[in-house]
């Protein structure tokens, strides 16, 4: 773990659990594996120049044993311990101090130790986490974006050049290109960062040779280097960097998908590859027939649930509750005339608005009673839990404000942040009204569901106290309408209310 990294972390209550413990605001330093000084306690110490000099002297953090270790310098004592394979945790001591209360003070050394590096695992689970989600959402993002557009736009030509654009512009290429000989088809778009004054013979190598290998191959082509023997052999030394994928359709290679750049930009990536190959698999479809709508429409669902699966494995209650939220919050959004990167937020945020629980412990998320006011301070942090997930993943900003409020109350009562009327994200109020509604009609493990019209009949109730007037305003509304999903969730219904 470098500096840099420990550096990121908070250790000011840990130099207060020192100071506590011993009574005394020792010089507490977390130090690199490196010896670089990632944080020290004291305002305007000079730690780092110290450690510096004794580093140049020699000192070399030898240890000796897995306890606290201790090195004399003319002027002070260092005493520093591993903190696991991180780095140290180092405090000064001034020439002369008595050694009596050392015993404590190389005990809570080491606890404090033991916390770091618990900090750190759980800061390096979260980061591999959120690079996983990112990954992730990159492939769901663009199926659902394949999914929209082909929805709008007739089959032939015109779709493949529509498709094409926006790849080019979402995977930021020079040239986007759909080549399938056998039908004499050849369609590309461009998203330049500087011209391209032979691109017809660009287009022609893609026909030709660079076909002819991917065919054989059956794998995709990622060409960065200027120097790569293939240049010669399938694209003519022609100076662009080039990732090509084979469009598969029964075992065979019809198609392939081709994006190239100019030698100036970043070179295609392991996971430009991975997108690379997931648009040749939805072009293989497209290749054959226009029912890619139904197809990737299935695999945008699927995607989804595994993820929601991934992330919301630890509560059995909560896939089904997430699906649910989602489709009513999108009702609403809809009922409602959100525009398009509204909606495309509101998806978002209303299908992962309970990522964060995947942090509270199993213990609580799935107690089967009432909880304590401890336990329920568990379940008040999954909003902040999610943003902190969430955050990290650059396509998903419009999202994370919904997912972030969506336990605000509209007279302020509610949290993280204690947010008041409209000041509250209005996707967040929508998805407070949808998760509203589903708590109350759900079966929990100490309950079951209740009716939808006694969830009604609450939601009336706190409207205008926890929940936007105006968004329950629209759910009556749709209600009203007996839309199919109150039948679709099994929601119950009082018998006075179905003979009417």
């Amino acid at each position: 773990m470098q500096a840099d990294t420990l550096s990121e972390l908070d250790y000011n209550r840990y130099a207060r659990w020192l100071r506590r413990v011993s009574g005394t605001d020792y010089d507490l330093a977390v130090v690199g594996s490196g010896g670089a000084v990632a944080w020290t306690s004291l305002s305007g110490s000079n730690m780092a120049d110290w450690l510096a000099a004794l580093g140049a002297s020699g000192f070399a953090w030898s240890c000796v044993g897995e306890g606290m270790q201790r090195h004399d310098a003319p002027d002070a004592t260092l005493l520093y311990l591993p903190v696991r394979a991180h780095g140290f945790l180092a405090v000064r001591v001034a020439a002369g101090e008595p050694d009596a209360g050392w015993d404590l003070l190389a005990e809570t050394l080491e606890d404090i130790a033991a916390g770091i590096a618990d900090d750190l695992a759980s800061k390096t689970e979260l980061d591999a986490m959120a690079l996983e989600l990112s990954e992730r959402y990159e492939e769901l993002h663009l199926v659902y974006a394949i999914d929209k557009q082909v929805q709008q736009l007739e089959p032939g030509v015109d779709l493949f050049q529509r498709l094409l654009e926006s790849w080019a512009v979402h995977m930021d290429c020079d040239v986007a290109a759909f080549v399938k000989p056998g039908e004499n088809l050849c369609v590309h778009a461009t998203n330049l960062s500087a011209p391209i004054h032979n691109l017809d013979l660009v287009l022609v190598e893609m026909r030709g040779d660079l076909y002819r290998f991917a065919h054989s191959s059956r794998a995709s082509i990622v060409i960065n280097d200027t120097n790569d023997p293939r240049r010669a052999y399938i694209f003519t030394d022609l100076p662009y960097k080039l990732l090509c994928c084979p469009v598969i359709h029964n075992r065979s290679v019809v198609a392939i998908l081709v994006l190239a750049n100019h030698l100036a930009k970043p070179d295609f990536s392991n996971s430009d590859r991975k997108l690379g190959e997931l648009l040749a698999n939805q072009l293989s479809s497209l290749s054959r027939m226009y029912g890619m709508l139904t197809e990737t429409s299935r695999f945008n669902e699927q995607m989804a649930n595994a993820l929601i699966e991934a992330v919301e494995a630890k509560d059995p209650y909560t896939r089904g509750h997430s699906e649910r939220v989602h489709y009513i919050s999108m009702q609403i959004g809809a009922a409602m005339g959100l525009g398009s990167r509204d909606t495309d937020d509101l998806f978002w945020g209303s299908l992962l608005h309970d990522v964060g629980k995947i942090g509270i412990p199993d213990a609580v998320l799935c107690k089967p009673g009432r909880l304590t006011q401890d336990e329920y301070t568990f379940i008040m942090v999954h909003p902040e839990r999610s943003y902190e997930i969430l955050r990290h993943i650059d396509r998903l900003k419009g999202a994370v404000p919904g997912a972030r409020h969506h336990q605000e109350k509209w007279d302020g009562t509610g949290y993280p942040h204690g947010l008041q009327g409209t000041d509250i994200p209005l996707l967040a109020r929508i998805i407070a009204v949808a998760d509203t509604y589903d708590s109350i009609t759900s079966s929990r493990a100490y309950r079951a569901g209740r009716s939808h019209e006694v969830a009604m009949a609450e939601i009336a109730r706190v409207s205008g106290k926890q929940l936007d007037p105006n968004v329950v305003r629209v759910l009556e509304e749709i209600c009203a309408l007996e839309p199919e999903w109150i039948a679709r969730f099994n929601i119950q219904r009082e018998r006075a209310s179905a003979a009417a």
